[in-house]
């Protein structure tokens, strides 16, 4: 395994098995959190993704995986915001570490008000609609600490943001500092064309690869790269079109190294959620990055 990919890619997969096209059970999606962390992947694996309605469901079921030591949750709060930080503050169990709470879509104004209430040593992420006044939520959020979270794609494929809605948005989050995490859509290493679900009268629609983003998101965070040549490589498709050695990755003439990646996904590009673990696995051996 290169350096390079290895820091790229360090449990950078949030697993969220319990959301669709998966939508798994919990006892089947927790099943398959643990036994991911028993492969030769487990190094990509970040946090397993709960809605703060089920902590009750969470905790009942843990005695059914007594040899898991340790879970490390993101947890999606509802719309009862106070409530489910009260949950948060009130977990009292050493087998479970909640590292990141994700808040759903909220006016600038009500996220002011949340910001207090936030527990310390917790990462929040605000979901920030694309179609939205990204510059108003870019002044909330500056200088608080707080991280961003945005959709990449969905179930429609209006759903899926314009690689210039995309590009314009990773550079706002870059100049103003904010962290920021993505979600949804993210399946494939590489842009192309897939099918939205599982189904067999799927459509088809061109959806964003996580190598893209997370390179593009770099490559802005170093101050590497032109806005033409970020949309394009929010674009490329070709595994060929990247040059990766153990201490750097390249793209064109566009070169990041090992400190410059390991920078930008710690402080940067945090983690992308996904319902499936395999699918990124299996489609970054089918293009040998990971051999």
């Amino acid at each position: 395994m290169l350096a390079s990919i290895k820091t790229l890619l360090l449990s950078v997969v949030d697993y969220a098995g319990l959301f669709p096209p998966a939508k798994l059970d919990l006892q089947q999606a927790m099943a398959n959190y643990a036994c991911y962390q028993t492969t030769a992947y487990a190094w990509m694996l970040g946090r397993f993704v709960l809605p703060a309605s089920r902590f009750k469901e969470f905790t009942e079921l843990l005695p059914k995986f007594p040899t898991q030591q340790q879970w490390t949750l993101s947890v999606i709060l509802s719309q009862d915001i106070e409530l489910d930080i009260k949950k948060v503050r009130s977990l009292n169990n050493n087998a479970i570490t909640v590292t990141s709470l994700e808040i759903p879509p909220l006016p600038p104004t009500e996220i002011i008000k949340v910001l207090s209430h936030l527990p310390e040593g917790v990462d929040s992420y605000f979901e920030i609609p694309l179609h939205s006044e990204i510059e108003t939520y870019i002044a909330v959020l500056r200088h608080t600490g707080a991280s961003a979270k945005i959709r990449t794609g969905g179930f429609t494929i209006d759903a899926f943001p314009s690689v210039t809605q995309l590009y314009e948005c990773i550079l706002a989050f870059a100049k103003a500092q904010i962290p920021f995490k993505a979600t949804a859509g993210l399946h494939h290493p590489l842009s192309g064309k897939h099918s939205l679900t599982n189904e067999p009268d799927s459509l088809i629609a061109q959806m964003h690869g996580f190598l893209n983003v997370t390179l593009v998101a770099a490559l802005i965070y170093q101050q590497k790269i032109t806005q033409a040549e970020a949309l394009e490589l929010l674009r490329e498709s070709s595994p060929e079109a990247l040059k990766i050695t153990a201490d750097s990755i390249s793209w064109r003439d566009y070169q990041l190294n090992l400190a410059e990646i390991e920078q930008t996904r710690q402080k940067f590009f945090r983690s992308f959620g996904s319902c499936s673990f395999d699918e990124p696995i299996d489609a970054l051996n089918k293009i040998k990055l990971l051999s």
